[in-house]
């Protein structure tokens, strides 16, 4: 399998495959080659339809039905290769040579790369586009980039700060304590405190300890199995008790939800509904409802079961068995390759939920999740000593 994008006689090419035929796309304008002009270029695919997006104007192509992953082992190279042995014949038109011109801004799937001397892998040959030490982005939030005899300086908006103006004015003299997050209040001319795991209070200095968490809206755990590698994929389960009187929210996210070709397992609630879904390969999501099963908001605590059997699932809310699927009977694919990480509410801060799983959930989930237990583990996991935000101490009131 492969992508590829290139520079063909002016045009622009997009080329991939699934596995059984391989997909052109070209777009009808030519690229400005003058040496001045920046071009904005969008590509990619979204299950086995691709797209390319050339300054605005976008075409598109479907592969061949029932292919829909791109497998690839591979490093990501951007502007030429290590060796043209690796490029696939049929990712290139003519023989594959190495793109001159200049690149900036690319971002794969949602995350930006970070061009620069040392976070690539390797590279060679590569130069400062820009030619000086202002380059591109250096001022963030709109800054204006001044080159000075010692490197730059940045000339910042009024509602931003510091040496590259990444800081907002709201939080420069922030009283913000153990690893917290200082949000911005622009209406109020203020700032409030995001708390780390652990710590709640106004300026997150007080300590806490919990065994039930308590999810507030933009909160998030994320646990990370440490006994993932001994793991038999083919055969998972998870249960957890909890509580809310909201009808939208996801409890709990088995995958690394960074891609839409990440394996997961989730439970949430969707229109007052316990719902489940499974993706075990090739982004087929299987939503599994009981529409009789429609009282999960009524702020008593309800206790879930989720059993993976290869294609088999069983889901039990209150220890009776409310769905048992099959969700493919062909058992293409059979285990659960989740990446060892558990998200319990929702996602880091700024990643959307409804984003994430691609509208599968909309909104965190706000209540109260104990007792979580991963596969036939003989203890709870101990969701204190994850890594998360904005999560507290629901042991009181229950």
């Amino acid at each position: 399998d492969f992508l590829c994008v290139s520079l063909v006689n002016g045009f622009i090419q997009l080329r991939y495959n699934l596995g059984d035929q391989t997909v052109i796309l070209q777009t009808l304008q030519k690229v400005r080659a003058n040496g001045k002009t920046w071009h904005s270029l969008k590509a990619g695919r979204v299950g086995n339809e691709g797209y390319l997006d050339l300054d605005g104007i976008n075409i598109t192509q479907k592969a061949s039905p029932g292919m829909n992953a791109l497998d690839t082992h591979t490093d990501f190279f951007v502007g030429g290769v290590s060796s043209l042995n690796l490029v696939n014949s049929m990712a290139v038109e003519n023989e594959p040579t190495g793109f001159t011109g200049c690149v900036r801004e690319i971002v794969i799937n949602n995350r930006e790369l970070k061009l620069t001397a040392t976070d690539p892998k390797g590279g060679a040959n590569i130069g400062d586009c820009d030619g000086t030490a202002c380059g591109y982005t250096v001022c963030k939030n709109n800054g204006t980039c001044q080159v000075e005899n010692s490197g730059f300086s940045c000339s910042c908006p009024q509602e931003w700060t510091g040496n590259t103006c990444e800081q907002s004015i709201h939080c420069s003299q922030n009283r913000c304590r153990s690893q917290a997050l200082c949000i911005p209040q622009p209406t109020s001319f203020s700032y409030t405190c995001v708390c780390a795991l652990g710590w709640s209070g106004k300026y997150c200095d007080s300590k806490i300890q919990f065994f039930i968490a308590k999810f507030v809206g933009n909160s998030y755990i994320k646990y990370r199995d440490p006994y993932y590698g001994k793991r038999d994929l083919q055969y998972s389960r998870i249960s957890l008790n909890f509580t809310t009187n909201q009808t939208e929210g996801l409890i709990v996210w088995m995958g690394k939800g960074e891609d839409e070709d990440n394996d997961f397992l989730a439970i949430g609630l969707a229109n007052g509904t316990l719902k489940v879904v499974i993706n075990l390969g090739e982004r087929i999501s299987v939503p599994l409802i009981h529409s009789k099963y429609s009282s999960c908001c009524d702020e008593r605590w309800h206790f879930v079961t989720v059993v993976q059997n290869q294609t088999c699932i069983k889901v039990y809310l209150d220890e009776e068995l409310i769905v048992f699927e099959d969700i493919d009977p062909q058992r293409k694919y059979t285990a659960l390759n989740y990446g060892g990480i558990c998200y319990f509410g929702g996602f880091e801060i700024g990643r959307k939920v409804n984003i994430v799983t691609t509208g599968l959930f909309q909104k965190e989930f706000i209540g109260k999740i104990k007792d979580v237990v991963l596969f036939q583990d003989s203890k709870k996991i101990q969701l204190m000593k994850a890594e998360g935000y904005n999560v507290y101490n629901g042991n009181h009131g229950n």
